[in-house]
């Protein structure tokens, strides 16, 4: 067997086997679907919370407009003046009063809301289109301007989009490509920080233990520092499997024990789903266009990109904890590795969503450091082959040279103890 398998094998088993590393493979997918479930309880409360506000329409004009709903029940305390309405209110713990001031003058930036605590956004957005409403139709009443007309003379537009060859599509299929995208670059965002830092940490700990010493005298650093990272990843990815079969056990067991569905697609009826998304045809466009993306480019391009990515960047970590002594010292180190994630991300989100094909997006997308991210975000959007093509072969290069540079970090900064390094340390190094 190699030398190179041999570590592999011994980083391997060194992680799987580790208390806290089986601890968490295990409990984590546990705490994840808890507070999934936790979260939709604690927001199926909130909305279940009842409150009671008093109007006080000194103008007579929008007593009517405040209609009662299952969450919100007003009570008119107009007859009985503002002051009067601010006792009565504080007594019975009403929620809040709404006064309305007489008179047309003005009126739209005089109305005010008293309570105990500031009303949430929504409710402010509630009361302000209520008023806006029947103000509007005042006027136009005024105005001689029929209502039934102006209702009748709306149109609604749906525009259908559809491409040169004839396939169909809707409005949210950019929104439907954009979650999975998203969630793809997140996700690999977050498993290099998590992984990465384990690499960082086992090199730390080998160094600090002296065990490096025995080690490097059998072992090329190349050899090393690579098999650990093909090592930590094999391990990574063997948690993440197991989080996965887990995590949808869990979801499964979860719904049938205690009943709760986090889902506002499935196992729910027609009105509970058109009273949360307000439009029953959002659900089947959203799975219409699901089963458009193009599943075997976007699995394909997840490995590829999701190995690359973490391959690049645990080069660097692994470099990093080689030329340190503490974690405590690799803080100085970060800015390179974090930067540039923080920027796939914001391109990702902003640029890819907003025009996915455009030369901000394209250009990420090939450049190495952030193209991992910004590239699974763009896949579902369709891009061209020979974009995909150059930024795999980039990345690999960048791979292939970043654990050849950092090789060199690490064959120094391995033997080195008790000595903070600067980066101008770090690029003599190189030079050995």
């Amino acid at each position: 067997m190699s030398i190179l398998s041999l570590i592999i094998k011994r980083e391997y088993k060194a992680r799987v086997r580790n208390k806290s590393f089986l601890i968490m493979t295990f409990l984590s997918p546990l705490i994840l679907v808890g507070m999934v479930f936790l979260i939709t309880y604690l927001t199926q409360l909130n909305s279940d919370t009842k409150r009671t506000i008093a109007i006080v329409d000194d103008s007579g004009l929008f007593q009517a407009e405040f209609s009662n709903t299952d969450q919100t029940t007003y009570i008119n305390l107009s007859d009985q003046g503002l002051e009067t309405a601010k006792v009565v209110a504080e007594e019975a713990a009403y929620y809040g009063i709404i006064h309305i001031p007489s008179g047309r003058e003005n009126l739209a930036s005089n109305v005010k809301f008293y309570g105990e605590e500031t009303p949430s956004f929504g409710l402010v957005e509630a009361i302000e289109e209520k008023i806006e409403k029947k103000l509007t139709d005042l006027t136009l009443i005024e105005n001689d301007v029929d209502l039934a007309i102006i209702e009748n003379s709306k149109a609604d537009v749906n525009l259908a989009i559809e491409n040169y060859s004839g396939e169909t599509s809707s409005k949210m299929s950019s929104w439907v490509k954009a979650g999975f995208g998203g969630a793809a670059g997140y996700l690999l965002m977050m498993f290099i920080i998590i992984y990465g830092n384990m690499v960082m940490r086992s090199v730390i700990e080998e160094k600090t233990n002296r065990i490096i010493e025995v080690i490097i005298s059998s072992v090329k650093p190349f050899q090393l520092m690579l098999g650990k990272i093909l090592g930590t990843t094999m391990a990574g990815i063997t948690q993440f499997t197991i989080w996965v079969i887990l995590g949808a056990i869990l979801l499964i067991v979860f719904q049938l024990v205690v009943g709760i569905d986090p889902s506002v697609t499935e196992n729910m009826t027609n009105s509970e789903i058109q009273e949360i998304l307000k439009d029953q045809n959002m659900v089947i466009q959203v799975i219409e266009e699901a089963k458009k993306l193009p599943l075997l480019q976007l699995v394909f391009g997840f490995l590829i990109y999701f190995i690359g990515g973490y391959f690049l960047y645990s080069s660097i970590y692994a470099a990093i904890g080689a030329a340190v002594d503490n974690e405590t010292d690799t803080q100085q180190f970060m800015l390179p590795i974090i930067m540039p994630l923080m920027l796939a991300i914001y391109v990702g989100f902003f640029a890819v969503i907003d025009n996915p094909h455009g030369t901000v997006a394209t250009i990420f997308s090939i450049i190495p450091l952030t193209s991992p991210i910004v590239m699974l975000m763009r896949i579902p959007f369709e891009v061209p082959a020979w974009q995909l093509a150059l930024s795999v072969s980039l990345l690999i290069a960048s791979f292939v040279f970043t654990v050849w540079f950092g090789s060199k970090i690490y064959r120094v900064g391995i033997l080195m103890y008790g000595k903070k390094p600067t980066y101008k340390e770090l690029f003599k190094w190189l030079k050995y």
